[in-house]
């Protein structure tokens, strides 16, 4: 198939997927009210794959073997072109093998697919990690969905909060350059409750290393809202631009950034998947619109 993209329609439900980056890039209801962040000036993304890595290495560095390869924050992945694999009224499926110009920054032989699946009034979304080579496969992977915050225009950022499904009492981690900072800190969120404001986001992302919870529900007490849940990924980080912008992004991830005092081989870094060769990860995660 060479279609730059698909548009695949629900119950209640349509989204629309590119090949580039196998990015999801419009998410409505059967209004045509839009949910996703339409990469306007202050993030020019919508929903981005994270891939082989999620956050940055250190130096933008990935070290194996004795050799060193560049990787930028978040991995290649959204940045290259995925082959459609398979395409229906509500599903479809992109691919991406590593090739010559992949091995150049990640020295591993895998396979990416990833599957958008429409249902009633909910996305899901799927991603099948397979090592097709003959040592074990260290990746990292995440998504990186941006909702419009606030959704409606007539409410402000405050007016929205995330629901978690559970207490979240742990600490949280933070970035400092991209990196992560060797010290949790205090959790913003008050019993499941995590209340949204720009200031929130000064110290860059919140990310949930230990969350308790598989879901949160992102709303404000009228309007459209959305619930999240996820299955196989390690931490929840929550995003949105420093100094304020119009969009929020919550994000399962298995993997996370470089501690600032990590800067050894690749296959040692805290937070990786080893597949084993000619094994597979599935990971998993539902956006229901509400």
């Amino acid at each position: 198939m060479a279609q730059d993209s698909q548009t695949l329609q629900g119950d209640g439900i349509s989204a629309t997927i590119v090949a580039q980056g196998a990015e999801l890039v419009s998410l409505q209801d059967n209004k045509g009210f839009e949910f996703l962040w339409q990469a306007g000036p202050a993030w020019r993304r919508h929903s981005p794959v994270l891939f082989p890595i999620v956050g940055r290495l250190n130096g933008d560095q990935l070290h194996h073997r004795g050799q060193t390869y560049p990787m930028t924050q978040h991995g290649f992945a959204r940045d290259k072109p995925f082959a459609w694999a398979q395409s229906g009224p509500r599903s479809c499926t992109l691919v991406l093998a590593d090739d010559a110009d992949t091995r150049t920054h990640y020295p591993f032989a895998f396979r990416l697919a990833v599957t958008y699946t429409l249902d009633r009034q909910q996305l899901g979304v799927t991603f099948d990690i397979t090592n097709t080579g003959e040592e074990p496969l260290p990746a990292s992977i995440g998504a990186h969905p941006a909702f419009n915050w606030p959704l409606l225009p007539d409410l402000a950022k405050t007016d929205y909060k995330l629901t978690f499904a559970d207490a979240e009492p742990a600490p949280i981690r933070r970035l400092k350059d991209g990196l992560l900072l060797k010290t949790p800190q205090p959790t913003p969120v008050e019993g499941n409750i995590l209340a949204l404001s720009e200031r929130l986001f000064d110290e860059d992302a919140v990310i949930l290393d230990q969350s308790a919870s598989s879901s949160v529900r992102y709303a404000a007490e009228r309007g459209p809202a959305i619930e999240m849940a996820w299955q196989g990924f390690q931490e929840l980080g929550v995003w949105s631009k420093l100094g304020g912008a119009p969009f929020l992004c919550i994000e399962p991830w298995h993997g996370i950034a470089s501690p600032v005092d990590f800067d050894g081989d690749f296959v040692h870094k805290p937070g990786l998947m080893l597949i084993p060769p000619a094994s597979k990860r599935v990971l998993s995660y539902q956006i229901r619109l509400l």
